[in-house]
């Protein structure tokens, strides 16, 4: 049996995919961990194209393959994903040692080289390579919205939501597999149901997978600010498997930028979403994502931003500065005027004051006792994470193992179950914790 392994970069929508297609190579193949470095009959790498900084990431890993090839660690090199997709036409010839390039919307001619054909009953079956216990959930392909800086319609296509059914399927199965805690994803989850139901679904599906049996936690990412379904509030605030933790990348909040950005909303609405969020969801934690030095983004401009994070106070912000991206709606109407340095001068002061922000929040939380699942063990320490936490994203809970607090059970077996602790330190990205007896 030949030897097989797929090193997935980028977003976790791209693991998905490649869970996808390892479910139907299982028995066909044997199907080598990500991290494993011994020779491969067969090396895939699934890439990302979305910014320059993930562009270069891929266009590295791929010089690296080669030059595992060319030593004789690998017999076949494919790359697949969105980095494929959007430079099909330039890459085999800048690339030749690739065996194979491959798309991000169909994956057929991949399994006709792989010799395998594709078994439908398996549709909706994972090979998983995130720890057992929490799997991400891809609910929808596409984008049927045209940011300025972005160019996932391009390469992904048109927005296609997956059918509720086979949604559910999808989320027994990995319940079976031992899964407890799912990660809604799509590139706009607020937008699930449209295209099928003629109606915003998310809150429904949220519904029908809580009642999946084994699953404990259900949480959202990836969800865009205009039209947002308020129903979802709801499901947050009465489901009690539903987290009260979003995603929500809002990019920016002056009017001139957010117009330039093509984001159908303005600053007043934004922050009156955000405060409705607050008020029916008490205690929910907001994940947000900022662009810095957009086009059209002046002082004035950026100065209005660092006052509405210091307003909003999200428990949890990413930012990254603008780069114009071919194929994008702002690289063919808007001229990329902010001076690098100035981008990164401005990325370094939101980072500042978030920092302080997020010390402050986890701070507040010294002294409560909050119910964490154990994502692994490391020298002596249980890496956590509360309903508060999404896994590769966010800070952890880090629990010193005591024998006689766990009753001398093996750390090494105990990733996926879930303790009580309370937390004693913090700081602004992770927290301590020590168990209740």
């Amino acid at each position: 049996m030949q030897k097989i392994q797929i090193q997935t970069l980028g977003c976790s929508k791209n693991r998905v995919d490649t869970e996808h297609i390892l479910s139907q190579l299982e028995g066909l193949y044997e199907i080598l961990p990500e991290d494993a470095c011994e020779p491969v009959d067969i090396f895939c790498l699934n890439t990302c194209g979305f910014i320059g900084d993930a562009k270069e990431e891929s266009i590295n890993a791929i010089f690296e393959a080669v030059s595992r090839k060319n030593d004789g660690e690998i017999g076949k090199l494919f790359v697949l994903g969105c980095l494929s997709e959007r430079y099909k036409d330039e890459l085999p010839n800048l690339i030749p040692e690739v065996d194979g390039w491959f798309g991000a919307r169909e994956y057929d001619d991949l399994f006709e080289a792989l010799g395998v054909v594709p078994d439908e009953s398996k549709n909706n079956e994972r090979h998983l390579t995130t720890p057992q216990h929490y799997a991400f959930l891809k609910i929808s392909e596409g984008c049927d919205r045209r940011c300025s800086y972005c160019a996932i319609p391009h390469i992904r296509g048109a927005h296609r939501s997956v059918p509720m059914e086979d949604l559910v399927e999808e989320a027994q199965m990995l319940a079976a597999k031992g899964v407890r805690e799912l990660i809604v994803i799509a590139q706009d989850t607020t937008f699930y149901g449209l295209d099928l139901y003629h109606r915003r679904a998310l809150a429904e599906l949220l519904q029908k997978l809580s009642e999946v049996e084994g699953i404990e936690w259900i949480r959202i990412h990836y969800s865009y600010p205009a039209d947002f379904p308020e129903d979802v509030l709801d499901q947050m605030a009465d489901n009690p498997k539903v987290c009260a933790y979003m995603d929500i990348p809002l990019q920016h909040i002056s009017d001139k930028v957010l117009d330039n950005m093509h984001r159908h909303v303005t600053g007043e609405w934004t922050r009156n979403l955000i405060r409705k969020m607050r008020e029916r969801v008490p205690g929910v934690v907001l994940r947000t994502t900022m662009i810095v030095g957009h086009p059209g983004e002046g002082k004035r401009e950026f100065e209005e931003l660092l006052d509405f994070v210091k307003e909003a106070r999200f428990e949890r912000l990413g930012a990254f500065t603008y780069s114009e991206e071919e194929g994008t709606w702002g690289a063919a109407n808007l001229k990329d005027s902010v001076p690098q340095k100035t981008k990164q001068a401005r990325l370094d002061r939101l980072m500042e004051l978030q920092s302080s922000i997020s010390l402050e929040y986890n701070q507040s939380r010294v002294g409560s006792v909050e119910r964490v699942v154990i994502d692994s063990f490391n020298d002596g320490v249980f890496v956590c994470r509360s309903r508060f936490e999404s896994p590769e994203v966010d800070g952890e809970i880090l629990v010193k193992y005591e024998p006689d607090a766990f009753d001398g059970v093996d750390p090494y077996s105990m990733s996926g179950e879930f303790i009580d602790v309370e937390i004693i330190g913090a700081d602004e990205y992770d927290l301590i914790a020590k168990p209740i007896e």
